[in-house]
């Protein structure tokens, strides 16, 4: 079992492209990944909601602890041998100003993908349900 299975959004290009980089950086098979936007993909039980789940990346520990936002940017960084990229997470000053930061990342992710030239799609999500839409809908 891995150290921390990371729950994401494939349908996301930055979410993807961020996985596909920790995939690499983890040579020592630390971390697991679990793509939430596949048919079927049930987070009852542990004990989340979709909606809370694309809110902010979760993490689930071996020994069972659920890491979310920025508690699980920080796990998954180390255990891929980056801590040093995140660094910043550590300062207890900085940490709620950074969390506020990466809220507001994930919640327009799929607007930073197309800004940042990674992709047209953006989401749409109401409760437990998500859909993905792809170029400029609903004045996106």
């Amino acid at each position: 079992m891995a150290d921390l299975t990371l729950y994401f959004d494939s349908a996301c290009p930055l979410c993807r492209r961020e996985m596909s980089r920790l995939r690499r950086w983890d040579r020592a098979g630390c971390l697991a990944f679990v793509d939430m936007s596949t048919p079927g993909f049930d987070p009852a039980p542990l004990g989340v909601t979709l909606a809370a789940m694309n809110a902010e990346l979760h993490g689930l520990r071996a020994d069972g602890a659920m890491l979310v936002g920025t508690d699980a940017i920080l796990e998954a960084y180390t255990l891929a041998g980056r801590r040093w990229l995140v660094w910043p997470l550590r300062l207890r000053l900085l940490r709620p100003m950074l969390a506020s930061a990466y809220r507001s990342l994930a919640r327009n992710r799929y607007r930073v993908s197309r800004w940042i030239g990674l992709g047209a799609a953006h989401q749409a999500c109401n409760g437990d349900s998500c859909k993905i839409y792809f170029g400029d809908h609903h004045g996106t």
